[in-house]
C-alpha cells in the first residue's frame, strides 16, 4: 500500500507526537501560518505526511539553527522555491535560472553590486 505525501491522516496528538512537540505548539504553528493542516467537516485538524516534514523543518530551525517565527517563515519560502527551481532543473524546463536565484537572493537581502553596477552602465549607455 503506497501512502500518498499530502493525504492528511494525522490527528493533532500523533502529529506532535511524531514531531515530538506539544500540541499547542502546532496551533501556534498554524495560527503563524508556518503549517497549514487541512480541516474535517468537524473542524478536526489532519495533517499530511508532507506537514509532517514541514513541522520537521520548523523544529530544527527553531532548535538548531536559533531562527525565530519570523526567520523560519522565511526560510520555508526559500525552501519552496528552491525545491520549485530544483523540480524544474531536472524537468530541464525552459526557465530564467538566474533570474530565479536573483529573486531568492533578493528575499535574503543580498544585492550583487557588480551586477548593480553593471546595470548602472548599461542604463548609461542606452541614454547617451
Amino acid at each position: 500500500m503506497v501512502t500518498r505525501f499530502s493525504e492528511p491522516l494525522f490527528v493533532i496528538s500523533v502529529a506532535a507526537r511524531l514531531v515530538e512537540m506539544h500540541p499547542q505548539t502546532l496551533r501556534k504553528y498554524e495560527r503563524e501560518g508556518l503549517v497549514a493542516p487541512s480541516r474535517t467537516s468537524g473542524n478536526l485538524r489532519l495533517y499530511s505526511d508532507s506537514d509532517i516534514e514541514q513541522l520537521r523543518q520548523v523544529k530544527y530551525l527553531v532548535e538548531k539553527r536559533g531562527l525565530n517565527l519570523a526567520g523560519v517563515q522565511l526560510a520555508l519560502e526559500l525552501t519552496r522555491q528552491l525545491r520549485w527551481l530544483q523540480q524544474a532543473q531536472r524537468a530541464k524546463a525552459e526557465l530564467d535560472m538566474d533570474a530565479e536565484l536573483d529573486s531568492i537572493l533578493c528575499a535574503l537581502g543580498f544585492v550583487d553590486q557588480s551586477r548593480v553596477a553593471g546595470r548602472t552602465a548599461e542604463t548609461a549607455e542606452t541614454s547617451s
